[in-house]
């Protein structure tokens, strides 16, 4: 069979060919088609030729097999040091084999290779840290996911998520129309506690632009609230974007480099639309990477960065408190052990381990480092999509040990994790381990110990 009604090389950009393709429950045809899936080996091969460039070459070649990569991998390490999960051979087994192939490969590998491309590593890149030769082992899973898209063998998950911003420009079915609603039932919701609140849409020269994740449109209206209320609070000048207001990117996670430079170039357009001096993306480690720091050369920006100054909201935050926007009451400190998870994205990638702990610094009184900490830190073991994929979940499971060692070696039982991929997987690792672990965003600890300006306070007269 050279292509399945739902596993094939086809991307989804009508709605019609989404619900299909989720109308399968777990992905149960579309894994059966998979395995009938033709390798289109003359279009691999063209692929490679066209887009496998010295860089990747030269990574192939200098590798030197040392092994000096393997600890760094938290799969090596909660697989009891399998061989086969060192970054090095994982790479070389997979796209090293169909680069000398020359794209001469069938579907048994392919399913190998997607397999060890998704399940065996998240694209935390911590194993580059430690190549002697400087080998950027992210940058080549993330070509090799590309590759597998090309030919159909993508997670079902993945392509879902894919055709989903190809669709909506977000991860979830999220329309524009949904997204301004749920901004105004939220300042409805929220307006007597903090009179004067608004979430402002479409606002021409604001100071910030705030962007989110789609699962807090969807699943989570709540964290756009709190943000509301932390910028009402600090007298910020601010909107949202009613298009582009979605940050993320499953479609970096998929392979689909199409997919991701129309959702990031749709965010790029509300800020050449809306005019602001910032944008302050939401609480998301791969939200920020795709938007910040990878999405300006998927929209062929020649700057290399966004349209206007990106900040991380751990960088506002940390501003807020620094300059007294927002004021702590001391005696609404965390006061028990807490500690704090270094997003790879964020933290590895993106370089603000300062702005988190200047961050613990205001709210808490007995911060705790894991060991190792800020670029050096274990990924959560749910990045690069893994969360979400369910084929993979043992895989996922078994990686969560490391993360939880790391916490509970603190002696901490609450893991401040301002990531949505990181909240996912110490909430998870709690379902799994079920060791009182707890966790959350900033925003909802910061509205438990900000101090409210008294002109800002409801009227406390009014209805008496």
């Amino acid at each position: 069979m050279a292509e399945g009604t739902l596993c094939n090389r086809k991307m989804i950009n009508t709605r019609e060919a989404l619900l299909e393709l989720l109308s399968d429950k777990s992905g149960k045809l579309y894994y059966e088609e998979m395995n009938q899936l033709d390798v289109k080996c003359d279009a691999l091969a063209e692929t490679i030729r066209a887009t496998c460039k010295s860089r990747i070459r030269t990574w192939l070649e200098i590798c030197t097999h040392c092994g000096l990569c393997a600890e760094s991998c938290f799969f090596y390490l909660a697989n009891n040091n399998d061989p086969k999960q060192v970054p090095s051979y994982k790479i070389q087994s997979t796209l090293g084999e169909i680069v000398k192939r020359k794209g001469k490969v069938d579907n048994a590998f392919m399913q190998m290779t997607m397999d060890t491309a998704w399940a065996k590593c998240t694209c935390c890149n911590r194993c580059g840290m430690y190549c002697p030769m400087g080998i950027d082992m992210g940058v080549m899973f993330g070509y090799l996911r590309g590759l597998c898209f090309s030919q159909g063998f993508v997670p079902w998950e993945m392509k879902i998520g894919s055709g989903m911003h190809r669709i909506f420009r977000a991860q979830m079915d999220v329309t524009v129309e949904d997204w301004v609603e749920t901004c105004d039932w939220m300042r409805e919701e929220w307006e007597d506690d903090y009179p004067g609140l608004e979430i402002p849409v479409d606002k021409k020269g604001a100071d910030i632009i705030y962007t989110v994740n789609a699962r807090e449109a969807k699943h989570y209206p709540e964290d756009i609230a709190e943000a509301a209320v932390l910028f009402h609070l600090a007298g910020e000048n601010w909107t949202v974007p009613s298009e582009g207001w979605e940050l993320t990117s499953l479609a970096m996670f998929a392979g689909d480099w199409e997919a991701c430079r129309l959702q990031v170039e749709t965010v790029y357009d509300a800020m050449y639309r809306l005019n602001p001096k910032q944008m302050v993306a939401t609480e998301c480690g791969h939200a920020y990477r795709a938007t910040v720091l990878e999405g300006p050369y998927w929209a062929g920006l020649k700057t290399g960065k966004p349209p206007v100054e990106s900040l991380h909201y751990v960088e506002w935050v940390a501003d807020a408190l620094r300059t007294g926007k927002l004021k702590i009451d001391p005696d609404k400190k965390i006061k028990e052990p807490v500690t704090y998870q270094d997003s790879c994205n964020y933290i590895r990638s993106g370089g603000l381990s300062d702005a988190a702990r200047e961050i613990m610094s205001y709210i808490s009184e007995d911060f705790r480092e894991m060991t190792p900490n800020r670029e050096h830190n274990f990924c959560c073991g749910g990045g690069g999509g893994l969360n979400g994929i369910g084929r993979y979940r043992q895989e996922r499971n078994a990686g969560l040990k490391v993360k939880r060692d790391q916490i509970l070696a603190t002696g901490a039982k609450l893991v401040v994790s301002p990531c949505h991929n990181c909240w996912d997987a110490i909430r998870d690792l709690e379902e799994v381990y079920e060791d009182g672990i707890r966790w959350s965003f900033l925003k909802p600890l910061l509205l438990k110990m900000v101090i409210v300006p008294e002109h800002l306070r409801p009227d406390e007269s009014e209805g008496t």
